[in-house]
């Protein structure tokens, strides 16, 4: 074996003697201090309420942890704010029709803000937490939930008045017993005339004090369900509850073992991949008659349509049934009310292939469908689903806005709730990612990548459709937040080799960004980072793949190329923003000095190219995106002189399971790859990321079998180096122990694990990246050159 290794040890290794001495000025030690090299950026922007001040946090003076800071957008004067200073800090919160009031919940009480003299008042100060504010529809009360209930407290006269009366468990008249002990208990009463003379005397009681009780709302008891939204209509009429209950599934145990007591401690963890899920039901309850009752679902369009892979697993396709008997489980959102009262809800099918969005009728519970998508791999998409929650509302009483993929892309559009007609206010190859309305919704703002994949702007669009029209023009990436009275932008803005800073600017075309912020080091600003190309080459079914080209100088031009491959499969890493993957970033700055040619791929499956780009991993991972990971490569030895038997590749956690796959499955491409935080096996990850692309192992083998690196092992020739978190509990550390096991019975060598006993999914510890990326950058020494 040419490198020793011990399974479940930490080994060491000298890399000053074996490296050749690099040539860049950075040093992988100063890189991976991640934001303590880099400094740290403007995160969390919000806006004052009075439209003058923005707040954000930030860490300028590199103390233990970040502060709040604001910084007013006409003197631009930034100053930290004092303890006193975040307690009489506002939060978002809910706006009266008119604006000039906000109530708003803060450490658990609610605050009254008048926005136009900016008088705070606080309307709770109590050990409960009193949460989710929002104004009556005569605006007259403040209604609030605490503890699984709701209140509302009456304005003029400071009053509070109990709703609702949620109760776990049974009520106790309701609990019955079983046979054998009813049986007891009546021979019991029968024959004992005290015993009987006494449950008289309770019920007589119970009654006089039922009959004596002020009115209060009805108790509404749970049972075995646990309660987890609660919405009241505008009118104060309707309550819009949801329960759930819990699945009786197996959860996993990660075993952190370096802990403060000295003690092994084991961490509770995730079910795995397709085990019993939560069940859930949405309910109404009428408070002016105490009746309620429950959405039904089992008559929706589609609701019983079985997927379409399960015909092949069909003994007779003449005998298939393309329904089920009983309807499919959903998920029901919480209700958006108009401003007249009407709801709409979206509903989710728990096999991710269908997404409806209804009209729902409160005094029955019956659903009227407005729009419905379906799609025979996974519904997603910005706004839409799977990586981001649906984003839909209301334009008018009679029109609600949405977002579907039905193009392809993620788009805009409206549907008239009388008639059913729905119209695109967007329309193109190009992603609506982020909408919201403007106070008057007339107008839509709008992030989008209209101008190119790999930049996001913002814009202006017609509620009732019509031109966009840009806002923010350079070049690069925009996180807008925009001011309460919307005359302003708060923005965050980076370029590929710029980090973010913030910026303010009027809400209007053509006006000028300012900056706000300076925030990287000195010794950060001191090298000159590449604005690495963007390029794009042609896969071998004819599609054209988006990568990031990090070339060095002609003169220190090796000959030797790596790949990356990012994580998260649904991820953005080819773009002319500063990156996620920031560190990487700077690796591959490092990789360029030392005379590597690197190559990142948005391979298929990442986000920001649409639909069919997103589902192409659809029952197969490690399909089409190892293939864009063996074409990339076949671009660089043919464009870019790079040696044939010089490739290495090296990614995390999906990246790490691709790397994985190109090691087993195209051992003749890469000489070397480094594996970090991988899955091995996707049978072992959790539901809900691995069912809606996967289906589950039971039902569909055979997109798993096909998909996890487990089963490829015995095709190793490179060298493999894996490395992973020994308290990860998100691919967890079992993952890489079951493949090194596998790795053992198949008597292959050229491998090694590298652990860290107190390091996650994402490392936190700045010795922990040096560690990793040192041994990652010796093995493409040793084997690249």
């Amino acid at each position: 074996m040419k490198h020793l290794f011990l399974i479940f040890t930490l080994f060491c290794l000298s890399f000053s003697n074996s490296q050749t001495k690099n040539q860049s000025q950075l040093s992988i030690d100063n890189i991976m201090q991640g934001e303590g090299f880099v400094g740290y950026l403007p995160t969390d922007v919000s806006w004052a309420d009075d439209s003058k001040h923005i707040y954000f946090s930030w860490n300028p003076d590199n103390d233990t942890l970040r502060s709040t800071y604001r910084v007013h957008i006409n003197t631009q004067k930034i100053e930290k704010l004092s303890f006193e200073d975040l307690k009489v800090k506002t939060n978002s919160g809910v706006y009266s029709k008119d604006y000039t009031q906000k109530v708003y919940e803060k450490n658990g009480d609610l605050f009254l803000l008048n926005t136009i003299t900016f008088d705070n008042k606080r309307l709770t100060h109590t050990n409960n937490r009193e949460t989710n504010p929002q104004f009556s529809a005569d605006e007259k009360s403040i209604i609030f939930q605490q503890d699984n209930n709701l209140f509302q407290w009456h304005i003029s006269d400071n009053t509070l008045k109990q709703l609702t009366d949620f109760k776990s468990g049974h009520k106790q008249s309701e609990s019955k017993l079983n046979a054998k002990d009813q049986w007891l208990e009546d021979d019991q009463l029968k024959y004992f005339n005290i015993l009987d003379k006494r449950k008289n005397e309770n019920d007589a009681e119970s009654y006089r004090q039922e009959q004596r009780r002020f009115d209060s709302p009805e108790p509404i008891y749970l049972g075995d369900k646990n309660l987890y939204g609660l919405d009241i209509s505008p009118d104060l009429k309707y309550v819009i509850y949801r329960v759930y209950k819990s699945p009786n599934d197996k959860n996993t145990i990660v075993p952190d073992f370096v802990t403060q007591s000295g003690y092994t401690k084991d961490l509770n963890a995730r079910p795995k991949v397709g085990g019993e899920q939560y069940t859930y039901e949405s309910w109404i309850l009428n408070l002016e008659t105490n009746n309620h009752y429950q959405m039904d679902t089992n008559t929706i369009e589609g609701i019983k349509d079985k997927p379409a892979y399960l015909k092949d697993y069909a003994e007779n396709l003449s005998e298939f049934k393309d329904t089920y008997e009983n309807a499919r489980e959903v998920i029901i959102s919480n209700p958006i009310f108009s401003e007249d009262g009407k709801a709409i809800v979206n509903i989710t099918s728990q096999d991710h292939k269908d997404r409806w969005i209804m009209l729902l009728n409160l005094k029955d519970g019956s659903l009227k469908q407005l729009d419905r998508q379906h799609d025979d791999a996974w519904i997603g998409g910005p706004g839409i689903g799977w990586f981001s929650s649906p984003e839909m509302g209301w334009i008018d009483n009679n029109t609600i806005w949405f977002k579907s993929e039905k193009t392809g892309y993620a788009h805009l559009y409206s549907a008239n709730i009388t008639n059913g007609n729905i119209k695109a206010l967007t329309q193109g190859s190009f992603e609506i990612r982020e909408t919201s309305l403007s106070k008057n919704r007339k107008t839509f703002f709008i992030i989008s990548n209209k101008v190119s994949p790999h930049e996001h702007h913002f814009y202006h669009l017609p509620s009732k459709g019509g031109k966009m029209t840009q806002i923010t023009t350079r070049k690069g990436g925009h996180e807008v937040t925009v001011s309460p009275d919307e005359k302003q932008l708060a923005i965050r803005y980076s370029y590929s080799n710029k980090p973010w800073e913030l910026f303010v600017m009027p809400n209007k075309a053509g006006a000028k960004m300012i900056q706000l912020t300076e925030s990287t080091t000195d010794e950060f600003k001191s090298y000159n980072w590449i604005d690495s190309e963007i390029i794009n080459f042609t896969a071998r079914d004819g599609a054209e793949v988006p990568a990031t080209l990090y070339t060095p100088d002609s003169d220190k031009k090796n000959g030797a190329a790596i790949i990356f491959v990012h994580g998260a499969g649904y991820k953005q890493n080819v773009h002319h923003w500063w990156a996620d993957y920031y560190r990487e970033y700077m690796f591959h700055n490092f990789l360029a000095d030392n005379g590597y040619t690197v190559l990142a791929i948005d391979f298929r499956a990442s986000e920001g190219y649409g639909r069919d780009w997103r589902t192409a991993i659809y029952r197969h991972m490690g399909g089409k995106d190892l293939e864009d990971q063996i074409d990339g490569a076949k671009y660089l030895i043919d464009d870019h002189d790079i040696a044939k038997d010089r490739l290495g590749i090296y990614g995390g956690s999906y990246g790490g399971f691709i790397t994985l796959m190109a090691m087993f499955n195209s051992p003749e491409t890469f000489k070397s790859g480094a594996a970090l935080r991988s899955v091995t096996d996707w049978a072992h990850y959790n539901h809900g990321y691995t069912s809606p692309i996967l289906n589950t192992p039971v039902e569909d083998p055979i997109a798993y079998k096909q998909s996890s690196p487990l089963y490829f092992a015995e095709g190793l020739k490179g060298h493999l180096l894996m490395l992973h978190g020994m308290i990860d509990t998100n691919v967890h550390f079992q993952d890489v122990v079951r493949l090194s096991q596998r790795l053992i019975e198949l008597k292959k060598e050229n491998w090694e694990l590298a652990v860290f006993p107190l390091e996650g999914h994402g490392f936190r510890e700045s010795s922990s990246w040096s560690d990793e990326y040192r041994r990652i950058y010796k093995l493409f020494q040793e084997t690249l050159n």
